[in-house]
């Protein structure tokens, strides 16, 4: 039998999580900027910004997000398996899928996001009534943000393992930049989904309409 499982506890904690992504990217980002805008002739120590031990950031932040990320999935299936008790017949796949999309390769581009959709139509109150003008705009404009800071992010590292002049440096790092500028956007924009969602799925078990905005 089908239960509905309480995922705001959850969504309290990812949202938590979330934030210090954002703040972790900002740090790193103002490094990025601090280099940019060093003298020409040498850049400033690269591993402090401040107080700051950035070499213990960039570990930090590492760790952080790959508890996110666990965070994260766990929440989402357990959204999945809401989705499954309103509206099964519009979920396209299996619970089991909002947990293994993330993990396989090129196809983690689009099904996790599809999943998604799935999900928010089966937690609205109108599960199968057509989509609203504008109502996906939150999961795309996430979903988006976090494919392009992800394809941005590994070609700037890999514009940092072959630069060799200042001018490939400085390239590297307006990448570097830009991907941490995409990546925060990312951020902000899954917690108001992961907020909104949770939100969505809280009105809809207890009758409590409409859901925060």
């Amino acid at each position: 039998m089908l239960t509905l499982r309480n995922p705001q506890g959850l969504s309290y904690a990812l949202m938590a999580l979330l934030a210090g992504n954002v703040l972790f990217d900002v740090l790193l980002a103002l490094a990025d900027v601090r280099d940019l805008t060093a003298d020409d002739v040498y850049f400033s120590d690269p591993t402090v910004l401040g107080a700051l031990n950035l070499n213990l950031a960039y570990s930090m932040a590492f760790t952080l997000f790959a508890v996110t990320g666990v965070v994260f999935i766990v929440w989402f299936r357990r959204l999945r398996k809401n989705a499954e008790v309103w509206a099964a017949d519009l979920q396209g796949r299996k619970p089991g899928w909002a947990v293994g999309s993330w993990f396989v390769p090129i196809a983690n581009l689009w099904i996790p996001r599809g999943i998604a959709v799935d999900i928010w139509r089966a937690s609205r109150w109108e599960p199968y009534a057509a989509d609203g003008r504008g109502e996906l705009a939150l999961i795309n404009g996430w979903w988006t943000c976090w494919v392009v800071s992800g394809v941005v992010n590994r070609v700037s590292a890999q514009m940092y393992k072959t630069a060799e002049t200042f001018d490939e440096y400085t390239t590297a790092i307006h990448w570097s930049l830009g991907g941490y500028a995409v990546e925060i956007a990312a951020g902000v924009l899954a917690i108001l989904f992961v907020r909104r969602l949770t939100s969505m799925q809280h009105a809809k078990a207890t009758g409590i309409i409409p859901a925060a905005q």
